[in-house]
């Protein structure tokens, strides 16, 4: 899709969406458009899907969000959209704190316990999805390079560990994961309508040496709870100081708590020291809160979280693999996916590698080989490019073109392609594969270098042929034919998508 076309499809877009006037707010992700609507049902899902450059949308009832796919030009074609809509529009506030943590969208008030809890999941996901969606880019490329660092320094030899140079890149690599709560509180807090300068200040506290040698420390002289070594106090109370390095949830909640601390002293503060005081109070009061009482919690429950889903996964990592491997990329579909992040970010935190995202990898590498026997088997030119297209993305570690383009559009290619998943994962459980790094698919093979067991690499590799070729020769003969195309209807693939997503 050339650039020109882009504001002609920014266009088309925004009509078929309802038009400017029924558009509340829209950000992105890595591969789609995210409309936040007044009325969702304006939207004609039909007439989007058949754009030239779009491959596929759906309404996310689960987070009030109209998504529609576009693939690696999502940027180019949101900027195009920011243009025509006008910046009023997009940045629009909604008037509702709890509103605004899904991103702007005005829902209806809860009704009854379980619909509070189902209101609760969607301002979390939403949340925890406006959070990471920044940066997981960020993410992907330093796992990248601190693989590639493991191999010419463990596999290879070619640069000593104790050197410089190593010390260099290393730090280049890591210094995404190790002030990652700087990040996140950076994006949570525009997320969440703070100020995004102050809880990265908190996040700041969280990650400040004094803090970090703190977490290091165990004490006798405090007694332990729950298995949690008291290793510090605060005035005489006895706390506990974990490592925040890689940590999300914590700054997440602080994010959320200085908005309501900053714009209490905003308005009782005169306005001759409200510029000095009230970013002092707000750091000092949302700091010790996260240190005393919330950091501590929210830290025991996601590393026991991880520590038991960690503990699933070893338990029998065969059968893990052969679930994980053919189910995953449901979650894709649902957006759920996002809630699996933060986990495999402190199960890396905790122990530098997981083997949770090593199984998770290869449902990746599936649907970008269901899409590459679509596009080995069509003769149809459309299909052909967008087959290929969203393989590329797919081996890249983003799957959404090639399941909304191709995979899900021709239901039994997503299946078939899970089949390959599956069979790639459980080769994986048995081979006992790990990985050290976020990204994924085949793009991140340096995240699976081992500096302990060399023949890691070559299990992965050894599953992610066996997931490429099985999942190749599943879709080309089982899994797709041209009349599938033919016979396709767009009222049904609306329903489909519909369905799958407000279930």
């Amino acid at each position: 899709m050339a650039k020109q076309n882009y504001d002609e499809l920014a266009k088309n877009i925004i009509t078929n969406v309802g038009g400017k006037d029924n558009v509340n707010k829209v950000i992105h992700c890595i591969t789609r458009l995210r409309f936040y609507l007044n009325d969702e049902k304006k939207a004609d899902t039909d007439a989007i899907q058949d754009l030239d450059g779009v491959a596929g949308a759906v309404y996310n009832a689960q987070l009030g969000q109209y998504q529609v796919v576009i693939g690696q030009a999502v940027e180019d074609v949101y900027d195009k959209v920011i243009e025509q809509l006008g910046d009023d529009v997009v940045d629009k506030e909604a008037t509702d704190a709890a509103v605004e943590a899904t991103g702007g969208k005005k829902s209806n008030k809860p009704d009854g316990f379980f619909g509070l809890i189902k209101y609760g999941f969607q301002l979390l996901i939403g949340t925890i999805t406006g959070s990471m969606m920044p940066i997981i880019g960020l993410l992907a490329a330093s796992g990248i390079l601190k693989g590639i660092l493991t191999l010419f320094t463990f596999n290879l030899g070619w640069i000593d560990e104790s050197s410089a140079t190593y010390q260099i890149i290393n730090t280049i690599g890591d210094s995404t994961f190790y002030f990652l709560p700087i990040l996140v509180g950076y994006t949570a807090a525009k997320q969440l309508k703070s100020d995004p300068i102050i809880v990265a200040a908190i996040a700041g506290v969280l990650v400040h040496p004094t803090m970090v040698d703190l977490g290091a420390k165990t004490s006798k002289n405090f007694a332990e709870f729950l298995g949690v070594t008291m290793n510090a106090n605060f005035f005489g109370l006895p706390i506990h100081i974990p490592s925040y390095t890689y940590s999300i949830f914590p700054i997440i909640f602080a994010a959320w708590l200085a908005r309501p601390v900053g714009n209490w002293f905003k308005k009782v503060l005169p306005l001759s020291l409200r510029s000095i005081f009230q970013p002092l109070f707000t750091l000092f009061i949302v700091s010790i809160v996260v240190l005393v009482v919330v950091g501590p919690v929210i830290t025991l429950i996601s590393s026991g979280l991880a520590t038991f889903i960690n503990w699933l996964v070893t338990l029998n990592q065969a059968v893990a693999g052969l679930i994980i491997g053919g189910l995953y990329q449901v979650l894709v579909i649902f957006g759920l996916h996002w809630m699996i992040i933060p986990l495999i970010s402190n199960d890396i935190a905790q122990t530098g590698h997981s083997v949770l995202n090593g199984l998770i990898n290869f449902t990746m590498i599936a649907q970008g080989a269901g899409a590459l026997a679509v596009w080995a088997k069509s003769k149809i030119t459309n299909i052909k490019s967008l087959a290929f297209a969203g393989a590329l993305s797919g081996f890249a570690g983003v799957t959404e073109p090639a399941m909304y383009g191709i995979n899900l559009k021709y239901g039994r290619v997503f299946w078939m392609a899970n089949i390959g998943g599956a069979v790639g994962g459980f080769i994986a459980g048995l081979l006992k594969v790990d990985m050290f790094g976020f990204t994924g698919s085949w793009i991140g093979f340096p995240s699976f270098f081992s500096k302990t067991n060399p023949n890691n690499i070559w299990y992965f590799v050894i599953a992610g042929v066996v997931t490429t070729v099985v999942s190749f020769v599943a879709v080309y003969f089982w899994g797709f034919k041209d009349d599938d195309v033919k016979n396709a209807k767009a009222a049904e693939k609306k329903n489909v998508f519909k369905d799958a997503v407000n279930n």
